[in-house]
C-alpha cells in the first residue's frame, strides 16, 4: 500500500481506487506518510477527507425538535383514541392503521420541502376525504370490499407521503428513487429503535416487578403502544438530520439478502414441484404465494435503490437479474392461478384486486429486468433501473385509488 500511494501521489483516480480497495489500510498508511508528502494540494485534500473531525450526531434545529415532539404527541393521542373515546378497537385500528403515521410524516416533508400552500391544502383535503370515506364505509367488518379498501388505503397514504417527499413534480425520477431509498433506511432505523426500545421496556418492567409492582399491562397499553406508533417519526427525523447513520448499513443488508433470497426462492420453487402443491385450487396457498411475491419484489426494489446510489457490482447486478427472472416465474404461476380461479368461479372483489396487482407487478418486473440486462451489457446506466422502478409509483397509486374507492361501488360494498 505504501509503495502504491507514493507512486500515485498525482493520480487522483488511482488514489480513490486504492482507498476503496482497503479504506482502513489506506488511512493508516496515508497518515504515516503524510508528514513527508504534505506539500501537495491533492494530498492536503486527502488529509482533510480522512481526518476531518466527526461532529457526532446532529440533533436538528429547534424547529425540528418541536415538530417531532408535537408529532409524537399527536400520534400518541390518535393511537389511544379507542381508549379515550370508548371506540371499538377492531373497527378503529382495522380502518385507521395508515393514519397513525403517514399523515404526520407527510406533514413533516411538506414542511421541510416548503411545499406551496395550494399543494399542502390539496394534500390535506385528500387525507380528509380518505379518513371520512374509510370510517363511513357501510356494512360490517366481513365485507370483502372493506377489507380491500383497508389494505389499499395505506398504500395510497404512502404514495401521498411520496408526493410530499418529492415536493411536487419529478420528471427525471431521481427524487422518486430517493424516496425508495428513504423507505429502506426507514425500515433499518425503525428496526433498530424497536430493538433498543424493546430491550429498555423489558428492563423497566423487570425492575418494577422486583419491588412488587406489576406495571406490564399499563406500560404496554400506554408507553409501549405510543412509543411504537411514534417510532417512524423519530426514525425519519434521525435519517434526515444524520443520513450517515444508515447510509452504510442499508447497502450491506441489500447485498447480503439478495443472494440469500435468490437461493431461498429457487429452493422453494423446487420444493413446490416436489411436494405437489397446487396453487390453482388451494386458495390459502395462493395467498401465501402472492405474499412471497410482494416480499421478493420489495427486496429487489430495495436492493436496486441502494445500488443506484453506491458503487455498481457486476456480481450484484447478476444476482438481481436472476432474482428478477425467478420472481417473474413466480408471478406467472400466481397470475395463471388467479385467471384459472376466475374462469372457474367468476369475478370477486378479492380476485379482481389480486389480478390487477399481479399484472402491474409483472409489467414493472419486466421493465426492471430489461434495464438490468441493459446495464449488464453496458448499454445503460444503473440509474435507469432505479427509474424503471420509480416511474411505476403513480401507476400503483392509481390502482390503490381504484381498489379503495371504486371497487366498493362496483361490487355494492360487498
Amino acid at each position: 500500500m505504501k509503495t502504491e500511494i507514493l507512486s500515485n501521489l498525482g493520480n487522483a483516480r488511482q488514489l480513490e481506487k486504492l482507498y476503496r480497495a482497503d479504506k482502513h489500510a489506506f488511512k493508516r498508511v496515508f497518515n504515516t506518510l503524510y508528514p513527508e508528502i504534505e506539500d501537495n494540494p491533492l494530498i492536503e485534500y486527502w488529509n482533510e477527507r480522512l481526518n476531518f473531525p466527526d461532529d457526532g450526531i446532529f440533533w436538528g434545529t429547534r424547529g425540528d425538535l418541536v415538530f417531532v415532539l408535537a408529532a409524537s404527541c399527536l400520534t400518541g393521542i390518535f393511537v389511544k383514541l379507542p381508549a379515550l373515546l370508548s371506540l371499538d378497537e377492531e373497527f378503529f385500528y382495522s380502518r385507521n392503521i395508515g393514519f397513525i403515521v403517514f399523515p404526520l410524516l407527510t406533514a413533516y416533508f411538506a414542511w421541510k420541502n416548503k411545499i406551496s400552500p395550494r399543494k399542502s391544502m390539496a394534500i390535506a383535503v385528500v387525507l380528509l376525504v380518505c379518513l371520512v370515506f374509510i370510517n363511513c364505509f357501510p356494512g360490517n367488518n366481513e365485507s370483502d370490499t372493506l377489507l380491500l379498501s383497508s389494505i389499499h388505503l395505506p398504500i395510497l397514504l404512502w404514495l401521498i407521503l411520496a408526493f410530499a417527499f418529492i415536493g411536487g413534480t419529478d420528471s427525471s425520477g431521481v427524487k422518486r428513487s430517493g424516496f425508495l431509498a428513504y423507505n429502506g433506511d426507514l425500515l433499518v432505523m425503525t428496526g433498530l429503535i424497536i430493538i433498543v426500545g424493546g430491550f429498555l421496556s423489558g428492563i423497566t418492567i423487570g425492575l418494577f416487578s422486583l419491588i412488587g409492582l406489576n406495571i406490564e399491562k399499563f406500560y404496554v397499553e400506554n408507553i409501549g403502544l405510543v412509543g411504537l406508533a411514534a417510532t417512524p417519526i423519530v426514525a425519519t427525523f434521525l435519517i434526515q438530520t444524520n443520513p450517515q447513520l444508515v447510509s452504510k448499513v442499508s447497502p450491506v443488508i441489500a447485498r447480503i439478502f439478495s443472494p440469500l433470497v435468490l437461493a431461498t426462492l429457487v429452493t422453494y420453487l423446487a420444493a413446490i414441484i416436489y411436494s405437489g402443491k397446487d396453487p390453482y385450487n388451494d386458495r390459502e396457498f395462493l395467498l401465501i404465494f402472492n405474499g412471497l411475491l410482494i416480499g421478493v419484489m420489495a427486496i429487489i426494489f430495495f436492493s436496486v435503490a441502494e445500488m443506484s446510489k453506491s458503487e455498481k457490482s457486476r456480481v450484484g447486478m447478476w444476482i438481481l437479474a436472476l432474482l428478477a427472472i425467478v420472481t417473474i416465474a413466480v408471478n406467472g404461476v400466481a397470475l395463471s392461478a388467479i385467471l384459472f380461479r376466475i374462469s372457474e368461479w367468476g369475478l370477486t372483489p378479492n380476485r379482481t384486486a389480486v389480478l390487477g396487482a399481479n399484472v402491474l407487478i409483472l409489467a414493472n418486473l419486466l421493465s426492471v429486468t430489461v434495464q438490468l440486462f441493459k446495464v449488464l451489457s453496458n448499454r445503460a446506466d444503473i440509474s435507469r433501473v432505479g427509474k424503471a422502478i420509480a416511474f411505476y409509483l403513480p401507476v400503483y397509486g392509481i390502482w390503490a385509488v381504484i381498489v379503495t374507492f371504486i371497487f366498493p361501488l362496483l361490487f355494492g360494498f360487498n
